[in-house]
């Protein structure tokens, strides 16, 4: 790590393709999404070695990189996994904003319409009202979870796959090696509206077998999560970001969507 003026420390920038790695792994582990050899993807995160072989395992996420794809193209950068292009899709950026409704409809269309058929108007209900190439808008708006909370029999499954799916944050608290206990806040599901719980404190893993993809973490730290993964340190920018986008998109649930995406079944 670098040190800027008076001995400010400067964080070196990941690359795109691990910090891919790190965002992408903790469903990737559960065999969710991505490629079936979850433990070569690990040990490309663990080494931060970047070639082909991580580049052909990122395609492979069905759900992440056409967003990356969109997202690239939209601004005018040629890798989808550049770090800007990464950090956008998971946490947030500025690139959000310059991608724009049409080429995101254009997206969902390309990608759902064939899925869904007359179905597809409903989807389409969270382009048009605002929504962006953001992980939380996948999870909010196109996932078929949140369509499922209004059934008593799955409302309690589908609560915890959306806390567990969207890129959550939390500080630090203590960091034991493996695992890291942390404040964050848990979605909830009053019958009508889903919100930002009180913090609770939760545990979550840094490391696998004595291989992690972060240094120890410090308490008061603020980390990014994914599943029961943590997945990167947060700086107080891509905190702001990370919140942003996520409340921005549980808006468009409670307020805007009277279909939201997820009331259709894409898998």
């Amino acid at each position: 790590m670098s040190t800027g003026v008076r001995g400010a420390a400067v964080r070196q920038q990941t690359p795109g393709p691990i910090l891919f790695v790190r965002y992408a792994l903790g469903p990737n582990r559960h065999g969710y999404c991505g490629p079936d050899d979850n433990t070569s993807f690990f040990e490309y995160g663990v080494t931060g070695k970047v070639d082909n072989g991580l580049r052909s395992l990122a395609m492979e996420f069905a759900g992440a990189w056409p967003y990356l794809e969109l997202i690239a193209g939209a601004t005018g950068i040629a890798d989808p996994l550049d770090h800007r292009v990464v950090e956008a899709y998971w946490v947030g950026n500025a690139l959000l904003d310059k991608v724009g409704a049409c080429a995101l409809g254009n997206s969902m269309e390309d990608r759902f319409r064939y899925k869904t058929g007359h179905q597809f108007a409903d989807l389409a209900e969270g382009v048009v009202a605002g929504g962006m190439p953001h992980h939380s808008f996948h999870v909010f708006c196109i996932y078929p979870w949140v369509g499922l909370l209004g059934d008593d029999r799955r409302s309690g499954q589908a609560l915890t796959v959306l806390d567990k799916c969207r890129i959550r944050w939390g500080k630090v608290i203590i960091d034991t090696g493996d695992q890291v206990v942390v404040e964050s806040r848990p979605l909830t599901w009053d019958g009508r509206r889903l919100e930002l719980g009180e913090p609770q404190q939760e545990t979550v893993i840094r490391g696998a077998d004595g291989m992690s993809l972060l240094a120890p973490l410090q308490p008061g730290e603020w980390v990014a999560m994914h599943w029961e993964w943590v997945c990167d340190r947060l700086t107080p920018e891509q905190l702001t970001s990370l919140r942003r986008y996520t409340v921005f998109h549980l808006s468009m649930v409670n307020d805007r969507l009277s279909h939201p995406g997820a009331k259709i079944a894409l898998g």
